[in-house]
């Protein structure tokens, strides 16, 4: 009850502020509204190289990337907590935009209504899924109605998703309740740097600097999904030993955890465990890895891009199965074996006997439409007109310069 009050209380205000702010002209203006930062990045990029918008960059708590605020570029910490000055700027600049782009559920939607003339993209955080969300999430059951018309609310907000497969978009319409026409079959930004070789040297030469171990051996990165029950357990289910004993002469291991659970270990095998779970992009690190081991997470839907084994060790499928659901069999869906315990981790690695065409297979399905153009494809659809007269400009300006 207190916390249906306070929503209420929250929109209320969001909506007030919103309409003040949408009597005032629209202007020719981007909104990247972020939490995770990749994909807004790449978009990010392309809006200004691709377009003559402004840009404003909401970065709610956690946000990473390497924004930066230039002449065309604002950025703002859309915070309502610890920067409510901030929180209501960003609602002006939702209020009188012509494009906003997200890459998560944001509650503060449901306080908005766009004019019909505004393109709200969501970019989602993951490019494929193996546990449900959105309003196939089974903890949905334990809400309220007027929660349940706030998320459809949300949802509704959206003109187009991007999604890399048929698959994913089969997906978004049961999680969102949405039709085939909002889906837009553009590809994941993100997944543009798997296409771009000189990117991923640099991006590689630079984890070498950072990570000198990584050169030396072979990389397994452990990426578990977070569990919200860890931060009270603080359980790595993993035997750090025993993987130290077995395969530290060959092999380094990444751990990929919450913040909040690695900071509550000691790392007793420091030249063999290396924590990576503050490096600010995971698609970055899966380029030096050579086995992932993970459990439900998106994870494997990219590194598939790279042809790579992985090994699947869901400890807790049967709890976990019934709290978060499968979209499908997860037995048949993973794209490699499944281990038990630590020990059969170490058996998978050391046999080293993975079926890529299994892998490639189950790429070939999921990122049917992430070609390394995906960005470029989504500016040129929500731009249209716009973005081919601003690069003739900028071509033109090039010929000219060359000419000069």
């Amino acid at each position: 009850m207190i916390r249906e009050i306070f929503v209420f209380l929250y929109l209320l205000h969001v909506k007030i502020w919103f309409g003040i702010f949408k009597i005032l002209p629209q202007k020719s203006k981007t909104v990247l509204l972020s939490s995770f930062g990749d994909n807004i990045f790449f978009v990010w990029e392309k809006v200004l190289e691709q377009t003559n918008h402004e840009t404003v960059i909401l970065k709610t708590p956690g946000t990473k990337g390497e924004f930066n605020q230039s002449e065309r570029t604002e950025l703002i910490s859309f915070d309502l907590k610890n920067n409510y000055f901030g929180f209501i700027k960003g609602i002006y600049h939702l209020a009188t935009c012509r494009v906003v782009f997200v890459d998560n559920y944001y509650g503060v939607l449901a306080g908005t209504k766009f004019n019909s003339n505004v393109h709200c993209v969501q970019l989602w955080h993951a490019n494929g899924a193996i546990k449900q969300f959105g309003m196939r999430d089974p903890s949905i059951t334990f809400r309220s109605e007027k929660a349940f018309r706030r998320f459809k609310a949300v949802y509704n907000r959206f003109t187009h998703i991007t999604v890399g497969s048929d698959e994913m978009a089969q997906i978004f319409k049961a999680a969102f309740y949405l039709g085939e026409d909002v889906m837009l079959k553009t590809g994941l930004p993100r997944t543009d740097l798997f296409f771009d070789e000189h990117l991923q040297q640099s991006i590689v030469n630079d984890l070498e600097r950072l990570y000198p171990q990584i050169k030396q051996k072979k990389t397994i990165l452990y990426a578990p999904t977070y569990r919200e029950q860890q931060l009270k357990e603080h359980s790595i289910k993993l035997s750090l030993q025993k993987l130290y004993e077995e395969l530290s002469g060959d092999y380094i291991l990444l751990l990929r955890l919450h913040p909040a659970i690695i900071k509550k270990y000691r790392n007793n095998y420091p030249d063999f465990v290396t924590d990576v779970s503050d490096y600010h992009d995971l698609n970055h690190l899966l380029l030096v890895t050579d086995y992932l081991i993970t459990d439900y997470s998106s994870i494997p839907f990219e590194y598939s891009l790279l042809n790579k084994p992985m090994i699947f060790y869901p400890y807790d499928i049967d709890e976990y199965r019934k709290e978060r659901g499968f979209w499908d069999d997860y037995e048949d869906l993973v794209p490699g074996p499944i281990a038990l315990d630590t020990n059969d981790i170490i058996h998978l690695i050391k046999q080293d006997d993975f079926n890529l065409n299994t892998v490639l297979e189950f790429s070939n399905v999921w990122n049917k439409y992430n070609d390394g153009k995906a960005t470029i494809n989504l500016i040129e659809t929500i731009y249209g007109e716009r973005t081919s007269n601003v690069i003739e400009k900028q071509t033109d300006a090039k010929s000219m310069n060359r000419e000069v």
